[in-house]
């Protein structure tokens, strides 16, 4: 896991070196799973006309938080169809793209900051839920889900 201190492109480093390994092992999972990963990266190189420095490693974790929130989302409808064994499939997917995400806090601390934004903004509504979201979520940072979050705050507001 990384923590949220990244040095510029050093997760695309480890990203390239794993799929290398990947690819030397013969694990296809590991092997595709970072190909699509790489060429979502590259993708936004290009539209954000970045190819040669490349994004950084904050824009690479958006991108792998997208990436895991699709899978998410398609492990839900292939569960829904009785494919479940695509939905396995889906799942490990996340398993090697969760790698390269940084730690994630536990709902115990999420708890504790949505409390302390809760106190110190006088939030205390459901309507507020929306403000309430982009300050935590400016807290937290990459370090948190917000789907998570939200369901914490939804279960905190009244």
């Amino acid at each position: 896991m990384y923590n949220k201190y990244f040095e510029v492109n050093m997760l695309k480093k480890d990203i390239l070196s794993d799929l290398k390994i990947a690819m030397k092992a013969k694990d296809v999972k590991t092997r595709d799973t970072l190909r699509t990963l790489d060429s979502m990266i590259k993708n936004e190189e290009i539209k954000v006309n970045k190819r040669e420095e490349g994004i950084n490693d904050s824009e690479i974790v958006a991108i792998i938080k997208r990436a895991i929130k699709q899978r998410k989302d398609s492990i839900k409808q292939f569960v829904d169809g009785g494919r479940l064994e695509l939905a396995e499939i889906e799942k490990e997917e996340i398993a090697v793209l969760e790698k390269y995400m940084p730690t994630q806090m536990s709902e115990e601390d999420i708890e504790k900051v949505i409390k302390k934004v809760l106190t110190d903004n006088e939030f205390s509504q459901k309507s507020d839920i929306g403000k309430a979201m982009g300050v935590i979520m400016k807290k937290v940072g990459d370090n948190a889900d917000g789907t998570i979050v939200r369901k914490i705050l939804s279960k905190l507001l009244v």
